[in-house]
């Protein structure tokens, strides 16, 4: 039941993207309030198959690359709705809606069987430690889609033409602000989702730390939003440097995530082409 559940979520999540750029390209306030709305239905049909599937495999499903890449896909759109709910910036859609789409969409071609969960994984710091980190990487999501968005903003601004598109963007201290607040909320996510990795690591395998290629880019994201907090916080970076160290940040996140997994083997192994 649960892989027609997803099949079913990826196609909302279509429509919503669809909805969300028709919105961005007519301004047509409609399409923005119907994409929101089949998204928040998508998160409703993606919570209950990732139910459905917890219930069939007995642990949290987010051990096997269908898993994480289904996962993050709601992570993201779930972060997204609760950014519009608290800013009301309908148009983060038309740059979010498509990336939880895409990483749906490639679930197709994985395989999607419940496997029995190696011993390693078998602890109750699995569902801490992923679930800290995918919701701290969909809050840096945002912060990339603001990211670009600022970029975009910023150069047309330069250039004096502000095409219509341009004119449903929020300004730049508006952008920039939402990527100040995704870094103080998705820092802290990082960190402990990293610290919680360890303890996990000392338990499984005898110790915190074993310069695993997960671990080694794990950490250099984490320096990465480390020195752009510290750069925002003591000497006042922020608008395009924080527009695009947001941007590079995220591609850290998606090197880790998908880079590592399917480049770099060692420790972090469960999660590549083969589950």
């Amino acid at each position: 039941m649960q892989i027609a559940l997803l099949k079913a979520t990826a196609l909302i999540y279509l429509v919503g993207t669809v909805l969300y750029l028709y919105f961005i390209l007519s301004l047509n306030e409609r399409g923005a309030r119907l994409g929101r709305m089949f998204l928040a239905i998508g998160a409703v049909l993606h919570g209950a198959a990732f139910v459905a599937r917890y219930v069939a495999a007995g642990y949290t499903p987010i051990t096997s690359l269908f898993e994480s890449l289904s996962f993050s896909a709601f992570a993201i759109v779930c972060v997204f709705l609760a950014f519009e709910l608290r800013y009301n910036l309908r148009v983060l859609g038309a740059f979010v809606a498509p990336l939880a789409f895409l990483f749906s969409l490639s679930t197709v071609f994985l395989p999607a069987e419940v496997r029995t969960l190696p011993p390693a994984l078998d602890s109750n710091w699995l569902p801490v430690h992923v679930l800290l980190l995918f919701f701290g990487n969909a809050v840096f999501a945002v912060a990339f889609a603001a990211g670009i968005m600022y970029l975009l903003m910023e150069r047309e601004l330069k250039r004096k033409r502000m095409g219509a598109v341009f004119k449903r963007l929020p300004s730049l201290d508006v952008l920039d602000g939402i990527n100040y607040r995704c870094l103080q909320i998705g820092f802290p996510l990082l960190t402990l989702g990293i610290i919680t990795g360890s303890i996990w690591a000392e338990f499984a395998w005898g110790s915190y730390w074993s310069w695993d290629p997960k671990e080694v880019w794990s950490l250099i994201t984490w320096f990465l939003y480390a020195a752009l907090l510290h750069g925002r916080m003591t000497v006042g970076w922020r608008g395009r440097k924080a527009a695009i160290l947001a941007i590079v940040g995220f591609c850290a996140i998606l090197f880790t995530f998908l880079g590592v997994n399917l480049l770099l083997p060692g420790l972090h192994t469960y999660s590549n082409l083969s589950g």
